[in-house]
């Protein structure tokens, strides 16, 4: 059976979502995980690792439609120095937008990516309505299609996927506006302010 590489590449990987997610694959996974965090000092390790497995894992959230520039530092970095042994590539993306759909940009760019690289392209998973769904009741939504993912990547049965709460898109904006209220109230962040374009003062 093959090993499966999973690299986290949020700007926060230490206490993100993404490491959650991560976790649950790791947990579905019947193969041989490991985990790691990208950072701006670790791309010599990680293509190390890269090579011993058969499968890549990113792991990360959508930033403003497109990949955290932590990740696309290493893609850079990985079309720079290219391995002889190339690990299929599959994606675990979240945005913390309702509509999953979202983070097709994202996968766009991973799927150009793999192209021009020499990369096969594996399964894709991808989660709407953000960090809230892994605290909420939908949370066995998460965690199914995480097993279905980790499933085909044992199989090499490569396909997409996706989740998202089940919610009316009202319902969902009225809950997530009252998530950043309260947030914004911990740091004597006021609604005006988080409403401005205005980023220092």
């Amino acid at each position: 059976m093959g090993k499966t590489l999973i690299l986290n590449g949020s700007p926060r990987a230490p206490k993100s979502n993404s490491k959650r997610l991560a976790a649950l694959f790791a947990a579905a996974s019947r193969t041989e995980t490991a985990y790691a965090e990208i950072t701006n000092r670790n791309h010599d390790a990680l293509r190390a690792q890269m090579a011993s497995c058969s499968d890549l894992l990113l792991v990360f959230p959508l930033y403003a439609d497109a990949l955290p520039v932590g990740l696309l530092n290493f893609l850079k970095y990985l079309e720079e120095h290219p391995l002889d042994h190339r690990p299929t590539l599959s994606v675990l993306i979240n945005c913390g937008f309702l509509e999953y759909q979202q983070n097709e940009i994202a996968i766009r760019m991973l799927r150009l990516f793999s192209e021009r690289n020499g990369y096969p392209f594996g399964s894709v998973l991808m989660i709407g309505s953000g960090e809230a769904i892994l605290d909420s009741p939908f949370r066995p939504l998460v965690r199914r299609q995480i097993r279905r993912l980790a499933r085909s990547i044992e199989r090499r049965r490569y396909r997409t996927l996706h989740t998202t709460m089940p919610l009316p898109r009202k319902v969902f904006l009225a809950a997530s506006t009252q998530y950043w209220l309260r947030y914004g109230q911990r740091f004597g962040t006021s609604r005006r302010q988080m409403e401005t374009m205005q980023i220092e003062a």
